[in-house]
């Protein structure tokens, strides 16, 4: 497992200040520090995308295009995800294929054509939504750190899975989360859905304005939707110098793309394209290209206006995501959603499941949570971040044992994905420990799914696995959703939740997948001019409250989140995305101990029936829980601060 983890070298960030931290509890032998911190941390300036930028970039990258004699369909987003034009040259694919399985079969998403316009759109959305002023990550980025081994290539097979493996299956377009396409004062209210999640197909970058992450640019040109298998070499991409030349003027520094962070030692992928060797593209015109070489198009659901927009500012209330009020959250630094008329989306709250648990988390226990979590980030040291021995930036969401949002917080500067990635991770903890998860997965209308309750039963050879006796932790969902168990190893077993490695891609993970399939179809449906379109609500799970189901937003499977119990009875969630996965699991796991030492009450699961006590044949491999880094802290030389908690 320790191979998938990021190295404490792969460090980085968007601010600078000290850190110092209030009075409170010391969190025990842990030594996770409590109270309120002052942090610091540097606000996003308020930069945006104007028109005129945004015509910029669709010029070049279609002149780009035009010299390679590969006419192309170009998105671009904001950094909240609205698509501000969406362009197709003449002769554009139609479509872009998403590869089969490596047995050829078709599975999930596997073998479809989907429309090269939501194709676009995703590459820009992963690019703009995976970035901050600390990391810049490409769609070739994403590639790299969500497939079975780490990094892919021939040479490394045996190795773990990525690190983000199962991140693609985020940003659903059935999200609850993920704002729509709206008219009027919301219209720009982010964060937004993507078509297909994230991608890992490459020719997706971030923009960048006086160091901001402003938006993405995704082009879709050789109608192919897959992901680079081998990272050992040099890849001629059709779609990635396109893209590439879009960023010309709006590149990400150069200090923070992704090929100066590494992850276990090894550097990350951002461009097999360099901008040496593209067409000199200073002086593309807009007003040369459309629409003389290509024309503004719409795409339901996402873009429904012909004609270039302003990006939102992120960090203004009309972009969604704001700094929150004194009123909201203790710490000055924190941010929120918001819905654009000054009221924040997810705002503290107790509960709503104290007819199932008996006592649901109180507001105060839930507050005390939220701040404990977000106070061991601010003294945490990054790992995705320049410069080095930056600040932890991060999303933080909890839930109670039905799925209810009880708050949502983040740092200024954590990037978008994180969000809709943290609140997957607190209801996938929570669900997946409650007592009902395998009563609700074989209510599914899906054999598909319900076909994992009895693979997990007969894998874990017990017949009461999914029935809440164990308390599992994303990092321990992730351990029985690889195509190998133990992870990475080659001829061993699929994991239990996930498909078998031949028919395995990262369209198709397993139980992540099959949730969401009926909504992607129903939504690609829509998105292709037939039928309704999805319901924000991924899965078909019965509901538990009305209209709600525990996995809303759909299941996530790599490592961040905890259950939270109240003495032997579960009562939520909390979910952690936008750093290391190490990073993630400390925040949640600390965080929820230190508010149960502040208040009392509340806490991690029992140590007796966590997922580690779990040993899985053959090999005796224990299960793991969570993992937290090294020399995790910037104001201590505090080790091992997860021992015995």
């Amino acid at each position: 497992m320790a191979a998938s983890l990021f190295s404490l070298a792969a460090c980085g960030g968007g601010g600078s200040g000290s850190v110092s931290t209030g009075g409170g509890s010391s969190g025990g032998s842990g030594g996770g520090g409590g109270g309120s911190a002052t942090t610091g941390y540097a606000i996003p300036a308020l930069e945006s995308l104007s028109v005129a930028d945004v015509q910029k970039v669709v010029a070049q990258a279609a002149l780009q295009a035009q010299t390679q004699g590969r006419p192309a369909v170009i998105a671009v987003s904001d950094r909240v995800g609205n698509v501000l034009a969406l362009v197709r040259m003449t002769g554009a694919p139609a479509n872009a294929h998403i590869p089969e399985a490596p047995d050829g079969s078709r599975q999930d998403a596997q073998g479809l054509d989907v429309p090269a316009e939501a194709a676009a759109i995703a590459k820009a959305l992963t690019g703009a939504y995976l970035s901050s002023a600390g990391n810049a990550f490409s769609s070739r980025t994403a590639s790299m750190i969500v497939q079975q081994h780490f990094p892919p290539g021939p040479s490394t097979i045996g190795l773990e899975s990525g690190p983000l493996f199962g991140v693609q299956f985020s940003q659903l377009p059935c999200s609850d989360l993920a704002a729509r396409v709206a008219a009027g004062p919301a219209a720009l209210i982010g964060p937004k859905r993507s078509p297909l999640g994230l991608a890992a197909d490459p020719g997706g970058f971030p923009l960048y304005k006086n160091g901001v992450v402003v938006g993405g640019i995704g082009v879709m040109a050789d109608g192919g939707y897959g992901f680079d298998a081998n990272v050992i070499d040099s890849d001629s991409d059709v779609d990635e110098p396109i893209a590439l030349a879009g960023t010309v003027g709006f590149e990400a520094p150069e200090t923070i793309r992704a090929n100066r962070i590494s992850v276990d030692g090894t550097s990350l992928r951002y461009s097999d394209a360099d901008y040496a060797s593209l067409t000199n593209v200073s002086g593309a015109s807009y007003a040369a290209t459309v629409p003389a070489r290509a024309a503004l198009i719409t795409l339901t659901g996402y873009y429904s206006t012909a004609a270039v927009q302003p990006g939102a500012a992120y960090g203004s209330e009309t972009s969604g995501v704001r700094r929150a009020t004194s009123g909201e959250f203790s710490n000055a630094d924190a941010f929120v959603l918001t819905d654009g008329s000054g009221s924040n989306r997810y705002p503290i709250r107790a509960g709503t499941d104290a007819a199932d648990v008996g006592t649901a988390v109180t507001a105060a226990e839930a507050r005390a949570i939220l701040e404990q979590a977000f106070a061991v980030m601010a003294r945490a040291r990054a790992q995705i971040r320049q410069p080095l021995d930056s600040r932890a930036q991060v999303t933080i969401s909890l839930v109670d044992t039905r799925g209810q949002v009880l708050g949502i917080v983040r740092s200024p500067d954590a990037p978008v994905f994180g969000i809709d990635v943290s609140l997957q991770k607190a209801r996938t903890a929570s669900f997946l420990s409650h007592p009902g998860a395998g009563a609700q997965l074989l209510a599914d209308p899906s054999a598909d799914v319900r076909g994992f309750v009895s693979s997990t039963r007969t894998f874990l050879s017990d017949p009461s696995a999914l029935t809440g006796r164990i308390a599992l932790s994303d990092r321990a969902v992730g351990n029985l959703a690889r195509p190998y168990s133990p992870d990475g190893e080659v001829g061993r077993p699929n994991g239990p939740f996930s498909r078998p490695i031949a028919k395995f891609n990262p369209f198709s993970t397993g139980l992540q997948s099959a949730l969401v399939l009926t909504n992607l179809a129903q939504h690609l449906g829509h998105v292709g001019g037939g039928g309704a379109d999805t319901p924000q609500r991924c899965t078909f799970l019965p509901d538990a409250a009305p209209g709600q189901n525990r996995l809303q937003n759909g299941l996530q499977i790599f490592p961040g989140s905890v259950p939270v119990y109240r003495g032997g009875t579960l009562v939520g969630g909390i979910g952690v995305s936008g750093d290391g996965i190490d990073q993630d699991d400390m925040i949640s796991f600390l965080g929820l101990h230190n508010a149960g030492v502040a208040v009392g009450g509340i806490g991690n699961a029992p140590a007796g029936i966590r997922a580690d006590t779990i040993t899985v044949n053959p090999g005796n491999v224990r299960l793991r829980y969570i993992s937290c880094p090294f020399a995790p802290f910037l104001d201590s030389a505090s080790q091992n601060v997860c021992q015995g908690l």
